[in-house]
């Protein structure tokens, strides 16, 4: 390697080594004095005074396919979801719709959607009830896909109602 451009990298590390520590001394400043000092005097760890609380929700585990598949109770029946932030609603198959009780020939698929099959139509419907990994939701709003859905879906219509919802390497982490 070249002198030049050895010091050209070495210059570019010690540039951005001083923006980036620049940035870390104007954040510090930005907080009050007083908060600093409070902080400092903080004991670093504090006993509990009674039981913490149990945490609400649980964990869907990764599938060796990659994905995420939950096992839900969806108005009292089981439904086996593919978990999918990138889908608007919860969609049921028309198979999962008829087992919660829907009369698919009476729904009104006035939806277009688009699913990885294709343009399809839809029908909205309301859940009483999904609870997956211990975060129950209620009053759901959900589409039944007429066709080419092959699993039902859990989108963001349950998703985007929780607390939060965190997806790791291994679980995705649901709290009610």
């Amino acid at each position: 390697m070249s002198n030049m451009l050895r010091f050209a990298m070495v210059s570019l590390v010690a540039g951005v080594s001083a923006v980036v520590a620049a940035h870390a001394v104007v954040v510090f400043a930005r907080e009050p004095l007083a908060l600093r000092a409070a902080k400092a005097e903080a004991p670093l760890v504090m006993a509990a005074t009674g039981p913490l609380p149990a945490p609400q929700g649980g964990a869907v585990m990764k599938a060796s396919d990659g994905h995420f598949w939950a096992d839900g109770d969806v108005n009292g029946q089981a439904v086996h979801f593919l978990v999918d932030t990138g889908a608007t609603a919860v969609a049921l198959t028309p198979k999962d719709a008829e087992r919660l009780g829907f009369d698919l020939s009476k729904l009104h698929y006035g939806y277009a959607v688009v699913t990885a099959g294709g343009q399809a139509r839809a029908a909205g419907v309301k859940l009483a009830s999904i609870s997956v990994a211990g975060a129950r939701l209620e009053n759901v709003d959900a589409l039944v896909i007429e066709r080419g859905l092959d699993a039902s879906l859990l989108g963001m219509t349950y998703l985007g109602r929780l607390s939060s919802f965190q997806a790791t390497r291994q679980a995705l982490f649901l709290q009610p």
